[in-house]
């Protein structure tokens, strides 16, 4: 783990891509803490789950019941065959597509899991040193609780990113993403049908594969989207508790754009990201997701208490 030095943290967007939901930028005095120095790999997960026996949420069988709870009333029960154990996975487009319907682009994969995280038809074997992917928040929760951590805060995770650098667009600086050498494993070329694989990988890229940023810290930026532990609020930062010190983020989550779904904080971008969808390796950007959900570009690193 790195030791992460304390100080002023103004939170929030720096550039005209930030979302609404990075604004009001505001400022947020954080201790010291520790943080892995990458993202969680197979190997490391593999090593929790033959110690523990832990079966991940992507494993298990599923249950309407807690399925229906998170979608809208009246959506229709799906047919059995389809609620069996599995993740979401990426499936490339044949073709330009909007960009507003996710669903185009992320199919529902029985016998996804970390284990088989393109689908039951691959595995790990020469990805060990890869980040671990499909993995729920409370998998990820429980992994860093055996190792006597925790998920970092939100703010803890943005401070960080930033290493050191004061309002700057991205962990390494201002330089724009796709000039000069490649700085993270993210998305060139037209989302999400063509990659260009200027950066050599086509999905996730083994840790310290790219240069760390100020602190030490390696892939903040694209690779894996990485899980916080706070509630994602849409409105956070309009409130007085975002500007507490060392705040936890919001009591409950609250996203007007999915009304029906509980969801936790996730920061860093992934290999999807590109400047012309999500811009995720920016250090403000913010996306929420339900914590029981798993999909091949999310991951997680874990936080410690100095």
């Amino acid at each position: 783990m790195v030791l992460i030095p304390g100080g002023m943290l103004n939170m929030g967007g720096d550039n005209s891509q930030a979302d609404p939901n990075e604004f009001p930028k505001h400022d947020v005095e954080i201790d010291s803490f520790w943080l892995d120095e990458t993202e969680v790999t197979n190997r490391a997960f593999a090593a929790f789950v033959e110690a523990t026996g832990y079966v991940t949420v992507a494993e298990r069988p599923v249950s309407w019941a807690e399925l229906e709870a998170s979608l809208p009333p009246g959506t229709p029960r799906p047919p059995d065959s389809l609620l069996q154990p599995g993740a979401l996975v990426f499936q490339p487009t044949s073709r330009r597509v909007s960009l507003d319907d996710p669903s185009q682009w992320w199919a529902w994969t029985i016998g996804a899991n970390w284990r088989h995280p393109d689908g039951p038809d691959s595995d790990i074997r020469e990805r060990m040193d890869n980040p671990v992917v499909q993995i729920a928040w409370e998998d990820a929760l429980a992994y860093a609780e055996w190792k006597g951590k925790r998920l970092p805060t939100e703010a803890e995770w943005e401070w960080a990113a930033r290493g050191g650098l004061k309002d700057a667009v991205y962990p390494w600086g201002n330089d724009p993403v796709a000039e000069g050498e490649p700085k993270a494993n993210f998305w060139q070329g037209p989302f999400p049908y063509q990659n260009t694989l200027k950066d050599r990988y086509y999905g996730t890229a083994p840790v310290k594969s790219f240069p760390p940023n100020g602190y030490g810290l390696y892939d903040m930026a694209g690779n894996v989207w990485e899980w916080c532990s706070d509630w994602f609020d849409f409105n956070f930062y309009k409130s007085p508790e975002a500007s507490r010190p060392n705040t936890k983020g919001a009591e409950q989550a609250n996203n007007p754009f999915m009304p029906f779904q509980q969801e936790k904080v996730l920061r860093g971008g992934s290999f999807l990201c590109s400047e012309d969808y999500c811009s995720g390796y920016r250090n403000a950007r913010r996306m929420g997701s339900s914590p029981d959900t798993g999909l091949n570009h999310t991951g997680f690193r874990c936080a410690k208490s100095q």
